[in-house]
């Protein structure tokens, strides 16, 4: 069982390990607020546990042919993730608070 589970990871076939990034979702901000990532990459925007208010993230505006997507809107401890494939950028705010944003440009 050893010898095959190490057959399994991701070294196994020389593939390199997926791109993967995490945006804290605090009180009125995106940190960080501007992001660069490869095509492929999955975003992970991690709600703070010691949030006072609920947010959200949502696309506003992303590359031609992307289809609009929403998190649950949540206050603590809750994560959303989005894999980030079609280059361009990607325009993000909370619903709940307009001047919440963020911009993730995909290359």
């Amino acid at each position: 069982l050893g010898a095959a589970a190490l057959a399994l990871g991701p070294a196994a076939e020389g593939a390199p390990l997926a791109a993967k990034k995490t945006v804290k979702v605090g009180d009125n901000f995106f940190s960080p607020k501007k992001l660069t990532v490869k095509s492929g990459t999955t975003v992970t925007w991690k709600w703070q546990s010691d949030n006072a208010d609920s947010h959200d993230v949502k696309l506003r505006k992303g590359p031609k042919g992307v289809k609009k997507f929403m998190s649950e809107i949540a206050a603590t401890d809750y994560s959303y993730k989005k894999k980030l494939t079609k280059k361009g950028s990607y325009s993000l705010y909370c619903t709940l608070h307009e001047g919440m944003t963020q911009k993730i440009t995909v290359k």
